[in-house]
């Protein structure tokens, strides 16, 4: 009955990652011993002090509707987050609380976009930006990248991107699904293109920030002051507090695409839990610090995974700077026959893995590169050795 489904729906593309979390699970409930490497969440549990203060939360009573934005304390809890860390000044009005980063970034594209207008994609890009733009009449444009510039848009590509169309551009760092940093000389030298656009409006998605291994400092579009108003910083607890299904994301915008948000989530979700707002505010005003553990064991798993998968012949890994992912390329592959499976693609190589590895990992075309796909190393070592061994065997 699809012909009774709206265009717009029967036009986007279900997550990758979701769908592949999905087809694991499936497997594993029919008896097969499937490690997924596949979705990008930690496997630390949410650390003690936080759920203490979500405790405290429900003995206080909070249970009412919250305000559309964000509770007033977590709001202020964001901006001084934003100084702290990012040395970014915002006020109340210009910080909108919502139901996980992805609801942010799908509010953004729909207060902003208009039916045509273009958002510049470097490739690859996290599986849900395409259908984001989509959903809003938008049009991706993508720009290519490969593992030899590590994954970068340069000043250059991202010149020759932008047309009369352009409204947006959106991008992470660190990247989702490669791992990589933009320095601030490199953001810089985009600032330098989108200074002679101005009706362009930047989309940094700085979800990863904390897991950054040490080798370039995080920095944001928004610190440059030429890029400030034109800059929405998204921003959330998922990844580095492993806090994923508490659901809470956030911006920091110019005020009036702020004040946009709050008016399209105000008739769509309302507020974002109170419970999970109340464990935020700890989250975010106890100093990153306490969750250093996790990103110094996130750490020795690149360096573990970045070791194994570099033993296996038709790998080619570059070393992400951030986040807990590997991008390698395996073009390699293409064209070969494994257990009389054909690999033309990564899509291909994605699910043999499944099927014959019991290994689950998302293929690149999800984000914009076919060329690759996407490990996560979110898992405990001994589950890594075991699906690198397990892939090892079944592409000898």
């Amino acid at each position: 009955m699809n012909n009774q489904l709206s265009e717009r729906i029967n036009s986007v593309t279900p997550s990758a990652t979701l769908e592949m979390a999905a087809k694991a699970r499936e497997l594993r409930a029919s008896g097969k011993d499937i490690i997924g490497l596949s979705l990008g969440e930690p496997d630390f549990k949410t650390p003690d002090y936080i759920k203490e203060a979500a405790i405290t939360a429900i003995n206080d009573g909070y249970n009412s509707y919250t305000p559309v934005d964000g509770y007033v304390e977590l709001k202020d809890a964001i901006i001084t987050k934003f100084k702290r860390d990012n040395d970014l000044t915002y006020d109340r009005t210009q910080i909108v609380v919502s139901t996980g980063a992805k609801q942010a970034l799908y509010n953004v594209a729909q207060v902003v976009l208009n039916k045509g207008d273009e958002v510049i994609l470097p490739c690859p890009y996290w599986v849900s930006y395409s259908d984001i733009v989509k959903l809003a009449d938008g049009v991706p444009v993508e720009v290519a990248t490969s593992i030899d510039n590590n994954f970068k848009m340069t000043p250059q590509q991202l010149e020759a991107a932008i047309t009369p169309k352009t409204k947006m551009i959106w991008y992470s760092s660190p990247c989702n699904p490669s791992g990589s940093i933009y320095s601030k000389e490199e953001l810089r030298g985009l600032a330098d293109v989108l200074k002679k656009h101005p009706q362009i409006i930047v989309v940094s998605d700085e979800i990863y920030e904390h897991i950054n291994y040490g080798v370039t400092a995080h920095a944001s579009m928004a610190q440059f002051e030429d890029m400030y108003d034109r800059t929405v910083t998204v921003n959330g607890v998922a990844k580095a507090f492993a806090m994923t299904g508490w659901r809470i994301g956030y911006i920091g915008a110019p005020a009036y695409i702020a004040r946009a948000c709050n008016k399209l989530q105000g008739q769509v979700t309302s507020g974002a839990n109170c419970i999970a707002q109340r464990a935020v505010i700890t989250a975010l005003t106890e100093s990153p610090s306490r969750v250093q553990y996790m990103i110094d064991e996130f750490k020795e798993r690149r360096t573990l995974i970045l070791s194994l998968l570099n033993d296996i012949e038709g790998f080619k890994c570059n070393e992400p700077e951030g986040a807990f992912y590997v991008y390698p390329d395996i073009t390699a592959f293409f064209g070969k026959t494994f257990n009389g499976k054909v690999i033309n693609n990564a899509s291909d190589l994605a699910m043999y893995l499944l099927e014959e590895a019991n290994v689950a990992t998302v293929t690149g075309d999800a984000f914009g590169n076919g060329n690759s796909i996407r490990i996560s190393y979110a898992a405990a070592e001994k589950e890594i050795r075991e699906a690198v061994s397990r892939i090892k065997k079944a592409l000898s």
